[in-house]
């Protein structure tokens, strides 16, 4: 919790920065208050907040998710200052939301109680509907933002009216209370099964898992390019640790029945997504699919799973999260380059232009792909081997579905080393010195974790077990 109260009050001096007229330290002050925040993952908390655990207790996982979101949040920090030149005035606002959305998903790793995680989805998510339309001249950030908030507020209600059912059913919000409920029943009444499906609904919406995915791609390429990159990295993050946790450990007594409904999400979702991104001539939809897509492949995670699985699922979200912050970087610079334009033929002759921006987009792809050599493809290889003993038939359209992949993915590719340099490039200012750095870091992180993964899996392990 002392974690949560860091970021609480780090947010607290991000806003106040703008309103003493000083929004430019914003950005600073933010990343100073995550790299505090990040060192504070490693100690325990005060004895104070002991009382508190029955309602959110910062376990071992909940550590080892923090640190990734965290990692995850810098990176995407470190671009924002180049991202929101247009938006200046705003900054300490925007910094100031973000902050406050991650305290919501920190609680989404450390939920006791489905209060506690209602709150947490709450936390994450109303600053998000403010952040997608903070573009405040752009007609399609207003649009994303009164769909985002439309299509959330309805999610929430299914989840809220789901937690209703099961404390009806339970007489507990406890989630300790409700799984011993869950494996000592032999014969659930409708309502309890009722309520598990309803917050099935609600979370699905969350990470976007088809067919509640319609929301994705709009709100994806209305919303300012950062704010889209927090959404496809740490809302995913927090949003799928959330729904792990409930379906590995709160109902886990109805195993064969949510994974049967898991089974057909995650192959609609696999076909669905990359046969339209396929399809897809702008690069942030494109995203929004490949968002999708790799929704569907975590998904598998609850097949076969064991004490490993957590351990593939963090790696999984890392190697996702690097690419997904890779590949942003090149597309704000391409955003901003083009005013506002994000089709994917702006990305032709990038290479000439960004060398370094060209060549992380191209190897966060690769990874995305899952090809050999990069993080992505352990990351696949681990999710698929768990899987394929119980489900040969998911893998099978797991493979398909990354096969499909590839093509839309070679498009930006192709783009950037193939095609005549893109107009408004040749006469383009280079990349801040951040965007560069931020490259590396990127690009030395993918191959590193995709050539020698065992020191991060040792780690993992050594974080389960101190």
């Amino acid at each position: 919790m002392s974690v949560i109260i860091i970021l609480f009050i780090t947010a607290i001096l991000a806003l106040y920065s703008g309103v003493l007229g000083t929004g430019k330290y914003s950005q600073p002050i933010s990343i100073m208050g995550l790299i505090i925040a990040f060192m504070g993952t490693f100690y325990g908390d005060f004895s104070f907040f002991e009382q508190y655990k029955f309602m959110f207790n910062f376990d071992h996982s909940a550590q080892i998710f923090t640190q990734i979101s965290i990692i995850t949040t810098l990176l995407i920090f470190a671009l924002g200052r180049f991202a929101f030149k247009l938006i200046d005035h705003h900054q300490a606002e925007i910094y100031s939301l973000l902050l406050f959305s991650l305290c919501g998903g920190i609680i989404l790793f450390s939920f006791q109680n489905l209060v506690t995680l209602f709150l947490g989805i709450e936390i994450l998510s109303i600053p998000l509907y403010v952040l997608a339309g903070s573009n405040k001249i752009d007609l399609r950030s207003n649009e994303a933002s009164i769909k985002y908030f439309l299509m959330g507020a309805f999610a929430t209600g299914f989840l809220l009216f789901g937690i209703a059912l099961i404390y009806g059913t339970t007489g507990s919000f406890d989630i300790s209370t409700i799984r011993q409920y869950s494996i000592n029943t032999l014969h659930f009444p409708t309502i309890y099964i009722t309520g598990i499906i309803l917050m099935l609904v609600g979370l699905l919406f969350k990470i976007s898992i088809a067919p509640f995915h319609f929301w994705a791609p709009d709100v994806y390429e209305g919303s300012p390019s950062l704010i889209t990159a927090f959404m496809a990295s740490v809302i995913k993050i927090c949003g799928f640790v959330a729904l792990y946790k409930l379906l590995e450990f709160v109902f886990v007594g109805q195993l064969n029945d949510w994974q049967y409904i898991i089974f057909y999400l995650a192959i609609i979702t696999l076909l669905t997504a990359n046969i339209i991104g396929v399809l897809q001539r702008n690069a942030k939809r494109m995203l929004a699919y490949s968002s999708i897509s790799h929704a569907g492949y975590l998904l598998l995670i609850y097949f076969n799973s064991d004490a490993n699985s957590i351990y593939i699922l963090a790696f999984y979200l890392l190697a996702y999260s690097l690419s997904t912050v890779g590949v942003f970087a090149s597309l704000i610079y391409i955003e901003r380059v083009s005013h506002g334009m994000t089709d994917i033929c702006m990305f032709n002759g990038l290479a000439k232009k960004q060398p370094i921006l060209a060549l992380t987009t191209t190897i966060s792809l690769l990874s995305m792909a899952g090809i050999p050599l990069t993080s992505g493809f352990i990351a696949k290889f681990s999710l698929f081997t768990q899987t394929l003993k119980t489900q040969p038939i998911l893998v099978i359209v797991a493979i398909l579905g990354s096969a499909i992949s590839i093509a839309y993915y070679l498009k930006i590719i192709i783009a950037m080393y193939f095609n005549s340099e893109y107009k408004e490039l040749t006469v383009a200012k280079k990349a801040p010195f951040t965007y560069n750095l931020v490259a590396i870091i990127v690009i030395v992180l993918i191959i590193a974790l995709g050539v020698y993964p065992e020191p991060l899996f040792n780690c993992l392990e050594l974080i389960s077990l101190r």
